[in-house]
C-alpha cells in the first residue's frame, strides 16, 4: 500500500526530495483525502455528463447538454489532480504516448461549445460530444497497460 501511495503522489524515494519537495509534500493532503476528494469530483463528472444527457429533451436542451456534458468531462479529467497532483497530472498528460490523445480531446471539449455558443450548429455540437467521448476514453485507457494494444487488435480483428 506505501508503494502505491507514492506512485500516486509521485514519489519514489524520500532521499532524493529537495527541500521544496518535502515542504510542499509536508502541507500536501494525506492519501485518504485525495482518494475521497477523487471520488467526489470523480462522481461529480458523471453526474454532470448524466444530467446533460437528461437535458437533452428540453427545448434548447442541446445548448445544456453541451455545458454540463463537457464540464463533466473536465471534472473527471480534474478529479485526477487529486490522486498524483495537478503538476505531475499536466506533466503525464503531454506525454509523449498521451500527446495526440490529450489535444484532440482538449479541442473537442473548446469546439463542443464553440459549436453551441457561437456557431448555433447542432449538429456539429453532438459530432463533437462524441468525438469527445472517444477522445477522453482513448486517453483514459492509455494509463492502463497494453489496453491500447487490446483494442486495436480487438477493433482490427472485428473489423476485418
Amino acid at each position: 500500500m506505501d508503494k502505491l501511495r507514492r506512485v500516486l503522489s509521485g514519489r519514489e524515494d524520500n532521499e532524493e526530495l529537495g527541500l521544496t519537495s518535502q515542504v510542499l509534500d509536508a502541507s500536501s493532503l494525506s492519501f485518504s483525502t485525495r482518494v475521497k476528494w477523487f471520488c467526489i469530483c470523480f462522481g461529480a463528472g458523471i453526474l454532470f455528463s448524466i444530467l446533460g444527457s437528461a437535458l437533452l429533451f428540453l427545448p434548447n436542451g442541446l445548448k445544456l447538454f453541451a455545458v454540463f456534458y463537457t464540464l463533466g468531462n473536465i471534472t473527471a479529467l480534474a478529479s485526477t489532480c487529486f490522486l498524483m497532483g495537478p503538476l505531475k497530472q499536466l506533466k503525464r498528460m503531454f506525454e509523449p504516448t498521451r500527446l495526440i490523445a490529450t489535444i484532440v480531446m482538449l479541442l473537442c471539449l473548446a469546439l463542443t461549445l464553440c459549436a453551441v455558443f457561437w456557431w448555433n450548429k447542432k449538429g456539429l455540437a453532438i459530432i463533437f460530444c462524441v468525438m469527445q467521448f472517444l477522445a477522453m476514453t482513448w486517453y483514459s485507457i492509455s494509463y492502463i497497460p497494453f489496453a491500447r494494444d487490446a483494442v486495436m487488435k480487438c477493433f482490427t480483428t472485428c473489423v476485418s
